[in-house]
């Protein structure tokens, strides 16, 4: 593959398809956490949260951003989900505590809907921004230790990492002294390994985009000298 590494010291350059990357990332964000956990579902008698088969996605673009662009760029990108999400979280609190206007008689769906608990979306936001720089943190040191070989890898293992970390933090934030201990458990491990799947399965797709987006961009990042705190919103 003809790209040319990135050195952590270059100075910041535009890139062509970028924004596009994270726009896709912040929308399945969004949707994966305002649509999904309104509908529990069940196929072949397992039951899970719907949103678990679309905010996986959201792992996948962060590989694709950190292993293309690097760890500084896609810091800036987890931070527009995290002020995204709370936005929406805000908005949604404020448009359910609204009066219903007079003859509208949908209130109580759309209170259902939308009118997540703040102990929720306290957990979502947390796990979410703990999960997404473990993800993007072990990416990158991975991608320097295997020395940019075996993307699959890195793209598992740091899921594998990055998904413990979401769920570690947002089923016990959201759900302990809700749910019983074992089913607390249950469904914190089985999301997991359900999210971990949407990876290995989704690898060829990553390996696909990932070599596009090389290729097009001409870059292939190396955190060699990078700032990884998650407080800097530097590009260096």
């Amino acid at each position: 593959m003809a790209t040319k590494p990135e050195a952590s010291s270059a100075p910041p350059r535009q890139f062509r398809y970028f924004d596009l990357v994270m726009v896709a990332f912040v929308t399945v964000f969004l949707c994966a956490n305002l649509i999904g956990p309104a509908k529990p579902a069940e196929i072949a008698g397992f039951t899970f949260g719907a949103g678990v088969l679309f905010f996986p996605l959201s792992y996948v673009f962060g590989d694709i951003l950190t292993e293309v662009y690097g760890y500084a760029r896609a810091r800036r990108v987890v931070w527009a989900g995290f002020v995204a999400m709370s936005f929406a979280a805000l908005m949604a609190s404020v448009v359910v505590a609204l009066p219903p206007a007079q003859g509208w008689e949908q209130q109580e769906a759309y209170a259902a809907v939308f009118g997540q608990t703040p102990r929720i979306v306290l957990a979502s936001l947390l796990a979410y921004w703990a999960g997404e720089f473990t993800n993007s943190y072990v990416l990158a040191k991975m991608k320097l230790w295997t020395e940019g070989r075996w993307l699959w890898t890195r793209t598992i293992g740091s899921t594998i990492f990055g998904e413990g970390v979401d769920s570690l933090i947002f089923y016990p934030v959201a759900f302990a002294g809700i749910w019983s201990t074992e089913l607390l458990l249950s469904v914190m491990f089985s999301n997991y390994l359900l999210k971990v799947l949407w990876e290995v399965l989704l690898t060829p797709v990553t390996y696909k985009i990932v070599g596009f987006l090389k290729r097009a961009e001409q870059v292939d990042h190396y955190d060699r000298d990078t700032n990884f705190s998650p407080f800097s919103l530097s590009v260096k």
